[in-house]
């Protein structure tokens, strides 16, 4: 065992944990959203943004669909790059 295989392990972990969150979140279309997006993305993305996909999934449902569907305008202390790959994703949905 080298000494990189626990490091993996615990990066294969987290996203697994982050994807499990993702399709768990307590409404069906930010499920969808959010859910689809780590099925496609998580495994591409760096550990900087690992730690912001951990923070976007603190946002609550209903405040993250808001962005989603452009109803409510993303704070500038939330709005990064990730974010903005999330909701153009989710907002290539159909609902």
């Amino acid at each position: 065992m080298t000494d990189f295989e626990p490091e993996i392990e615990s990066q294969q972990a987290r996203r697994k944990k982050l994807r499990f969150r993702s399709w768990h979140r307590g409404t069906r279309e930010m499920d969808f959203v959010l859910g689809r997006f780590a099925d496609s993305e998580i495994d591409g993305l760096t550990d900087e943004e690992l730690d912001q996909y951990e923070r976007l999934l603190d946002i609550p449902d209903t405040e993250f669909f808001l962005f989603v569907t452009g109803a409510k305008q993303v704070p500038k202390q939330l709005d990064c790059p990730l974010l903005q790959r999330i909701l153009t994703s989710g907002r290539s949905m159909r609902f």
